[in-house]
């Protein structure tokens, strides 16, 4: 059996992992879970799973040991990441340090220490496999196939709730309309984000990173029934693409079994039920958020990236709390970069660093300017 912790097991990416888990008895061993702060699913996941450890923010429940120590000293396979934000960062160093395969579901982490933590992976030989649909999907157009013929890698996106919506009207939209997702389930920040579509140009960044493609080759394009979830195009003039309903089940799945696959519960895709497909460019002038992260992108360095992933975690959790609008999401992020210009990071305490100033002047730029 397969030894695995999940971080983040409450949360939408962990509940739908233990559900393929669950489908498949005798294929996996927990060993650890853990959640942020809903305790009483945590406590329901215990007495099905029956890991041998569980921890919330306060701590291990069954020892006095932390996330990191269980990874650090205890036999594991893989650790699903699941947790939301920079701050995953840490177990994401934790895991590959020991060469464990690290089922890679938090973007943030990526974004934040992209270029250290792939360095890492390659000296210990840690595999990190996406989990995120359209990472998955570019994971397996490129299996089996020569790197040096690919042309270009375009990611999908939903358009999230906001992709009918004029842009003059975007400046009016409340919470309640960002957190409706037309097509996933997801939590709160990431819904947030998919409704900026920062959660694309995050996961351009972290495409970057995990296929080692140069800023160039990457590309978006909106496909509003989320049923191509990534596309690969080779100098032969052939095109690849994953396909399959929008369910997070079938990327964890394959996360999980690789280099295999096993039952993730999603019925097969009909396309002929599917009907049309439609894909096209994002109008920039509606998502500036997305206009930024592929500027920084193009920058290609990660001080850069890790000011604007750390102030977007900020100005949306502001968002959700009520303090600024919508539309000062994308005002606050371009603020503190045009604030901030710290050098590279040379290791991870680094990055720490650079990630705390930045939230600091996130939250100052918050109190000056918008509340």
């Amino acid at each position: 059996m397969k030894k695995i912790g999940i971080i983040g097991s409450t949360g939408s990416i962990g509940t739908q992992a233990l559900d393929v888990v669950r489908r498949n008895p005798g294929m996996f061993e927990v060993v650890f879970l853990s959640c942020h702060g809903n305790v009483e699913l945590l406590k329901k996941q215990y007495e099905e799973f029956r890991p041998r450890f569980i921890c919330s923010a306060d701590g291990c429940h069954e020892k006095k040991l932390s996330v990191s120590d269980i990874i650090n000293n205890e036999d594991l396979d893989m650790v699903l990441l699941a947790a939301v934000g920079a701050a995953g960062a840490v177990y994401a160093f934790d895991t590959v340090k020991r060469g464990i395969t690290l089922a890679l579901a938090n973007k943030e982490s990526i974004v934040a220490s992209g270029r250290l933590l792939l360095d890492l992976a390659k000296k210990t030989g840690a595999r990190i496999i996406p989990v995120d649909s359209e990472h998955s999907a570019i994971f397996q157009c490129l299996e089996g196939h020569d790197k040096s013929f690919l042309e270009k890698i375009t990611l999908t996106a939903s358009g999230g709730a906001f992709r009918n919506t004029p842009v003059d009207a975007m400046e009016y939209v409340t919470l309640s309309q960002a957190l409706t997702h037309p097509n996933w389930s997801m939590g709160s920040k990431i819904t947030v984000d998919s409704s900026t579509m920062m959660n694309k140009g995050l996961e351009l960044i972290e495409a970057r990173f995990l296929f080692d493609v140069e800023p160039n080759k990457l590309d978006v394009v909106i496909h509003p029934q989320s049923v191509v979830h990534s596309f690969v195009s080779y100098k032969d003039g052939s095109m690849i693409a994953q396909m399959g309903h929008p369910d997070m089940r079938t990327p964890i799945a394959y996360a999980l079994a690789y280099p295999g696959r096993i039952d993730s519960g999603v019925k097969p895709l009909s396309l002929a039920d599917a009907g049309c497909l439609t894909f096209y460019a994002p109008d920039m002038s509606k998502y500036p958020c997305l206009q930024t992260a592929i500027e920084v992108l193009k920058k290609d360095r990660n001080a850069p990236m890790i000011v604007m992933n750390a102030a977007n975690e900020i100005a949306v959790a502001e968002f959700i709390l009520g303090k600024i609008r919508f539309s000062d999401i994308s005002c606050v992020i371009n603020d503190v970069l045009d604030c901030l210009s710290p050098r590279e990071p040379e290791c991870f305490d680094d990055v720490l660093a650079v990630d705390g100033e930045s939230r600091a002047e996130a939250r100052n730029v918050v109190k000056r300017y918008y509340i």
